[in-house]
């Protein structure tokens, strides 16, 4: 029978095996990995893999979602013996439950909050990818991991494979020259969400109120909560923030820069069918780096109109992947195509170098809160921060931008080769899905916006500041260290 919210009463400590005996700030530093405990907060899609990856550590379960959580807490303790306490509130669970750190699988506008929470409780944190909703936010994260000198690692796993960390140091070492830009590419399907004609009745197992943490409080018009809040602003970052950060991530790995581009600009759209979704579906990116850009692409449609028959297995490649990263120096190029692979190619198409092999991202982060050393982190929270933050500032870009003819975008980019390549790809792809991209304009062009890449603010463009720190709920605020 599913518990629901209004009845719903967090699972007790002694059940757990949890005391309550108040925490301690640094309590974690004289455990061994192995005895490490573990609260996961948000326990569907995402959270549910770090339940995997954790296993035994993972002692507290938090989600505001009573059915999901009952029913993850049976399968959490079905597979590794684990009878976790359960919380529907992650305040009320850092506030009773002995545990040393927190690992965060929520919707991404909630990601800060608990973390910042989960910090000042003296807990080490993993979060999920991106670990922000804005700029801003991640800056707030950065600052109280430091100043509570807590342990916080960034869900982009693929900085623990052993494979790509030799890959790039390969490319560093200049063995294929200097490098002329990195390509990400996020081309995953992403058929519509659907659109309802009433508000979408919240189901009465869900703390709408929590779920919706620092951001306004809306009516719905989507008919699914869960996940398809990516597509939506006010709570998620589109693809790019979504799949396609760990490939920003990657890219920006190679590149070697440790600050945000000078400047961004974004083109794209939500495009192919009407649904109740705000983010692109298609876009291109451009992160005017000085020593090499960086360009991203993203497309949710497939390949062809023919292809929204049956949207998985008929998407676009380029130049060997879908989703992935190309790294193109002087003499030859990168590969990235997953997680735990990269092989480098020469000026011929040839074959010179690969690497293959992965490794756990969550035992990783124990080990480091093992020794108590932020430095043995693979995705130290400063990483994950500044390649979110990428993400959002390519978002906030686009959300500046107006619908602007195709052959006006095409001029006002015609002096810059590696992105008008990428717009035109993007154009042919459009076409395949039968998108009328040369009558009315349909394709929304963003402004150029300039960064100071030390305070991380807009410096150009007033409308755009909006999006440096979104707006938050009363009582639900994400603490201001700036102040």
């Amino acid at each position: 029978m599913p518990i629901h919210r209004r009845d719903f009463l967090s699972a007790t400590a002694a059940v757990a095996g949890l005391t309550m005996t108040g925490v301690h700030a640094f309590g974690a530093a004289s455990k061994k990995a192995a005895d490490l405990r573990v609260a996961v907060v948000g326990v569907k899609g995402r959270g549910r893999e770090h339940l995997r990856s954790l296993g035994k550590n993972a002692v507290g379960l938090c989600d505001v979602d009573s059915d999901v959580l009952e029913r993850i807490g049976q399968e959490h303790q079905e597979r590794n013996g684990v009878k976790a306490a359960k919380f529907a509130d992650f305040r009320e669970m850092l506030e009773k439950a002995d545990i040393d750190a927190v690992s965060i699988a929520t919707p991404n506008h909630t990601h800060c909050q608990i973390a910042i929470a989960a910090i000042e409780a003296g807990k080490d944190v993993y979060c999920e990818k991106p670990i922000s909703h804005d700029v801003w936010e991640g800056r707030q994260l950065v600052a109280a991991s430091r100043k509570h000198n807590r342990i916080v690692q960034c869900g982009t796993q693929s900085r623990s494979s052993k494979s790509l960390m030799d890959a790039v140091a390969w490319v560093n070492s200049g063995a294929l020259g200097k490098i002329e830009y990195a390509l990400g590419t996020c081309y995953k399907p992403r058929p519509p969400i659907g659109k309802l004609d009433q508000p979408l009745e919240i189901p009465e197992s869900i703390d709408y109120d929590l779920w919706c943490g620092p951001r306004e409080k809306r009516e719905l018009y989507r008919p699914q909560l869960h996940y398809d809040w990516h597509w939506d602003f006010n709570t998620g970052n589109g693809d790019m923030g979504n799949q396609g950060i760990h490939q920003m991530d990657i890219a920006r790995w190679f590149l070697g820069e440790d600050t945000l581009s000078p400047r961004v600009i974004s083109i794209g759209g939500r495009l192919g069918y009407d649904d109740a979704g705000d983010t692109p579906n298609t876009q291109v990116c451009y992160f005017d780096y000085e020593k090499a850009p960086l360009i991203f692409e993203t497309r949710g449609l497939p390949r062809s109109k023919e292809g929204q028959k049956r949207w998985g297995g008929s998407m676009d490649r380029y130049r060997g992947t879908g989703v992935g990263v190309i790294i193109q120096c002087e003499k030859g190029h990168v590969l990235v195509p997953n997680y735990t692979e990269a092989t480098a190619y020469d000026l011929k198409g040839e074959q010179v170098k690969h690497w293959q092999g992965g490794a756990d991202h969550h035992a990783n982060w124990l080990k480091a809160i093992e020794a108590n050393d932020r430095s043995l982190l693979n995705a130290d929270i400063q990483e994950g921060h500044l390649s979110s933050s990428l993400c959002h500032v390519g978002g906030a870009s686009h959300q500046c931008g107006e619908k602007v003819a195709t052959a006006d975008i095409a001029n006002s980019i015609a002096g810059m080769p590696l992105l008008s390549a990428s717009f035109d790809r993007m154009l042919g792809h459009l076409r395949a899905n039968e998108v009328d991209v040369d009558g009315e304009p349909v394709l929304t062009q963003g402004p150029w916006l300039d960064i100071d890449t030390q305070t991380e603010r807009f410096t150009n463009n007033g409308d755009a500041e909006k999006y440096f720190k979104c707006p938050m709920r009363k009582g639900h605020e994400v603490p201001d260290y700036d102040a």
